[in-house]
């Protein structure tokens, strides 16, 4: 118990509001996992209506479906020529409430930020799609199935992209064409890992496989 809370205010203290890490083992989230799978998603919240959003940076277009909808006909493989305008995912916009049976069941990370809570955003989404360059708060990402590439810059760096290409387009047109001055920081998260980022940091993120993932952004209460 102490080495957990020791380890857990080492994090806090080094990371908190200066860099992005990585932490494996943080938390046995195998009973989360396994309601999330597909099977069992389909059966308990198929029905269940969801929000998605358009994966552009400025401007998130909406749109409701029920979640058997989403992930038999909208939940596939990005195509490269499609902007991220045109391209609808399931990323956050959940009703607490109506989502309240599986959050009960996700362990969150053990680590606190003075002075804040957090709010989950769960989601899921097919290989090559993901959000483009954008900041907000602090917060947490951990991917339950599939895997997820992160690229990040400081605050003060400002990337320099299209808000409405897709990730898959920056990394495709954009990423080696980079000075490398201007290369972002990145990492592969995978099942079961997290990703701590601080406040306002941008980050863009790409889905490598069909994904789901969820988040716990933290705000001042």
């Amino acid at each position: 118990m102490f080495s957990d809370l020791y380890r857990a205010m080492t994090v806090a203290e080094r990371y908190a509001y200066t860099k992005p890490v990585v932490i494996r083992g943080a938390t046995d989230n195998t009973v989360f996992q396994d309601n999330c799978r597909r099977d069992e998603m389909l059966e308990k919240f198929g029905d269940k209506r969801i929000r998605l959003s358009s994966a552009n940076t400025y401007s998130y277009s909406k749109a409701d479906v029920t979640l058997s909808e989403y992930v038999e006909n909208i939940l596939k493989p990005q195509k490269l020529g499609q902007l991220g305008n045109e391209t609808f995912y399931w990323f956050g916009d959940n009703n607490y409430t109506e989502w309240e049976e599986l959050f009960n069941i996700y362990k969150p990370p053990p680590y606190q930020v003075p002075r804040m809570t957090g709010a989950y955003s769960f989601g899921m989404a097919g290989a090559g799609t993901g959000v483009p360059f954008h900041f907000h708060g602090p917060g947490f990402g951990e991917v339950v199935f599939g895997r997820k590439r992160w690229f990040m810059y400081p605050p003060e760096k400002t990337p320099s992209f299209h808000p409405d290409k897709t990730t898959l387009q920056w990394l495709t047109d954009d990423y080696s064409k980079l000075h490398p001055d201007d290369l972002p920081s990145e990492c592969t998260i995978n099942k079961g890992e997290l990703i701590y980022f601080p406040d306002r940091w941008w980050h863009g993120t790409l889905n490598i496989d069909t994904s789901v993932f969820i988040s716990t952004f933290l705000a001042y209460t």
